[in-house]
């Protein structure tokens, strides 16, 4: 951990390791070819979090994953990647098509997100995905 990140959260890294201990599973939905994915993933293994990590773009969704995470979220708009070509044809859709887009093309999914006991946090910036530690 940097000496900036220390110093300005107050955490050590054998703080984060306990408190990463005391947790339940932490669940990184994760794009090996985005730099913040990577920064999310990396953050959390150096507070001593190996996450379970789910490339979604081999494995897909299931409608009952994106609604559990888009209830966490806020709906399933915060989790629309609103930078790919396809989200512009979904602005005001329901929950309900957007989870089916999403199921039909897993890019349009925002990544990271992070999901633990402590809720669901899309990585953007890489930082947010600790807020649930």
């Amino acid at each position: 951990m940097s000496p900036a990140c220390a110093g300005s959260t107050g955490w050590t890294r054998s703080r984060w390791r306990r408190r990463a201990d005391a947790l339940a599973e932490i669940v990184l939905y994760h794009n090996p070819r985005c730099s913040t994915s990577r920064q999310a993933l990396e953050l959390l293994r150096e507070r001593g979090v190996e996450p379970r990590v789910v490339e979604y773009l081999k494995t897909g969704w299931d409608r009952a994953t994106l609604e559990r995470l888009a209830r966490g979220a806020g709906g399933a708009t915060a989790l629309l990647r609103a930078k790919e070509p396809g989200a512009a044809d979904l602005k005001g859709a329901t929950d309900a098509a957007l989870i089916a887009a999403m199921m039909a093309d897993p890019i349009l999914v925002e990544r990271p997100v992070a999901e633990s006991d402590r809720g669901v946090r899309v990585g953007r910036p890489p930082e947010r995905v600790l807020e649930i530690l």
